[in-house]
């Protein structure tokens, strides 16, 4: 190495992720990229180049967190309904809210479990009282299901006899509404549902969701994230990535998807839009990436499309998309040169997705589209050779299956299927690519908290582990944060490992993972985060 580096790591534990040069002491960076890596690093240093010491502990390449709702992740005005285990909890919360901010308009919450309600579902006349006539939005934690209180819905107009909305459909049982309103993912976080809650509702408005979107981008530098794949966009949201990139919020790389709905085109979610869009958009640190479909919705109120019954309830939930029409559309996709990024938790999404994605290489031969699945919850196990025969990326989020989160999708689902639940293990083994991520703020953002999630399958106290075939080693748990997320969205060429020549995005850890138990994971934290050799993150 001839010119002195820029940054340089020392006295460091690097795992580098690269089988080549799989360890290192010490790594160089300038440029914006790796320079060199190994043990001593006297020669890399001079008079002008910063020093930061590892103290020992490891460095890895950055986190790619390939499935982060930074965009609305958390409403700082919303009531926490989170860990709230039954419905006089909810309804203390709610109450506490409302006397803290008299004379106030809409409650806003998020949060709240399905578990805790009767039957678990929400409805109207559960927390009328509390309200005390306010108008309540509340999200589950999932953000697919809003609950209504009866206030709200006759704010927002809603009958019985129109009960779509622009942000979902309003159930109706017994000729009355419920409260209840589902498809929020698909609906309400496309730009024509975000348009209508922005004049609305108070967190929605545009400098409610900056904040939002401000407050988590400096969450995920924090937490090591040199790569978000934000997984549910308009075009026009990328108004609000440039104004984080200008105001310097924004210092990991941000990868967009667009939403595409079976509503129709329209709105910025029209294919030829999107194409022209990806084919054009230049910025240094937002990028345009899949189209983010879904084919179903989710296992807890049971609206994720099953194979077989649910074991609790008569139906099997239901798709989005006729299968013939989700294969033309992912057909059409490839036509434009476009990657689909396919939300499906049941076993019969999953399959219709893979259904689709085999008929357009039917059409079209062989190509690198490296679609991906978002969630692969429920994997009936004919299916599991096809994820690495196509190959689809497997996008999981490892803390979903927790025992204090997936205790209803358990009893949804039945014993008899829950060999293949999160099968994170079998399809890694089969040769599947998969790609780890964290849905905050459906889940913690912290990677810690997903690594220690991915080893162990129990609860952050250590308790309830299960279907322990399934759990992963710390290895391939880094590989699938890191080189899984590069591969997933065409960057295996320039992150995901520490190689000479690659991004100088790395991060350095309090301690040396590879010493710690998986509860000691929990309270390992990041030191700095750095992308493009800029420390973004720590002293």
């Amino acid at each position: 190495m001839q010119d002195e580096a820029d940054l340089v790591v020392v006295n460091a534990r690097v795992l580098t992720l690269d089988a080549e040069r799989p360890r290192a002491g010490a790594v160089a960076l300038r440029g914006g990229l790796v320079a060199a890596l190994g043990e001593e690093p006297g020669e890399w240093i001079g008079p002008s180049t910063r020093v930061v010491d590892a103290r020992g502990a490891t460095v890895l390449p950055g986190i790619i967190d390939s499935h982060n709702h930074v965009r609305l992740g958390a409403n700082p005005g919303a009531v926490s309904l989170f860990g709230a285990d039954s419905l006089e909890e909810i309804r203390r919360r709610l109450e506490a809210f409302v006397a803290a901010t008299p004379g106030g308009d809409w409650i806003e919450g998020e949060g709240w479990n399905y578990a805790a309600l009767p039957e678990g579902r929400p409805h109207a006349e559960l927390i009328d009282e509390v309200c005390a006539g306010r108008p309540a939005w509340l999200f589950s934690y999932d953000v697919h299901t809003v609950w209504l209180n009866t206030a709200a819905l006759e704010r927002l107009r809603v009958s019985a006899t129109s009960p779509t909305l622009p942000f979902g459909h309003a159930e109706v049982r017994d000729g009355r509404l419920t409260g209840w309103v589902h498809d929020f993912a698909v609906r309400g976080i496309h730009p024509r549902g975000q348009a209508y809650l922005e004049g609305v509702l108070p967190g929605y408005s545009l400098d409610a969701q900056y904040e939002r979107l401000a407050t988590n981008l400096r969450d995920a530098v924090r937490y090591g994230i040199t790569t978000i794949v934000e997984p549910q966009n308009g075009l026009r949201d990328l108004a609000l990535f440039e104004r984080a990139a200008r105001e310097g919020v924004l210092r990991s790389r941000l990868i967009a998807a667009v939403i595409h709905t079976p509503d129709g085109d329209g709105d910025g979610d029209a294919l030829d839009d999107i194409a022209a869009a990806v084919a054009s958009y230049q910025h240094p640190r937002v990028a345009l990436g899949p189209v983010k479909l879904y084919i179903d919705d989710v296992v807890e109120p049971h609206t994720a499309a099953m194979l077989a019954p649910y074991a609790n309830f008569p139906g099997v939930g239901s798709t989005f998309w006729d299968p013939g029409d989700f294969a033309e559309l992912i057909v059409a996709l490839e036509d434009r040169g476009l990657q689909a990024f396919v939300h499906a938790t049941g076993d019969r999404g999953i399959r219709t997705a893979l259904d689709a994605f085999a008929e357009a290489r039917r059409r079209h031969g062989e190509r690198d589209t490296r679609h991906q699945i978002v969630h692969v919850e429920c994997l009936d196990p004919d299916d599991l050779p096809r994820f690495a025969d196509l190959g689809v990326v497997a996008c999981v989020q490892p803390r979903h299956c927790a025992p204090d989160i997936s205790a209803e999708w358990r009893e949804n689902v039945g014993a008899e299927r829950e060999r293949y639940a999160w099968a994170m293990r079998s399809l890694l083994e089969a040769g599947a690519p998969v790609a780890f991520s964290s849905d905050w703020n459906v889940a913690e953002m912290d990677p810690m908290i997903g690594l220690y999630s991915a080893l162990t399958r129990a609860d952050l106290e250590g308790r309830g582990a299960w279907n322990l075939d399934e759990t992963v080693t710390l290895d391939q748990a880094l590989r699938a944060y890191c080189r899984g997320g590069a591969w997933a969205n065409f960057h295996d060429h320039d992150r995901g490992m520490l190689r000479v020549g690659y991004q100088g995005d790395l991060i350095v850890l309090s301690d040396d993972l590879e010493a710690l138990t998986p509860s000691q994971l929990l309270e390992t934290f990041v030191t700095h985060t750095l992308v493009a050799g800029e420390v973004v993150y720590g002293d």
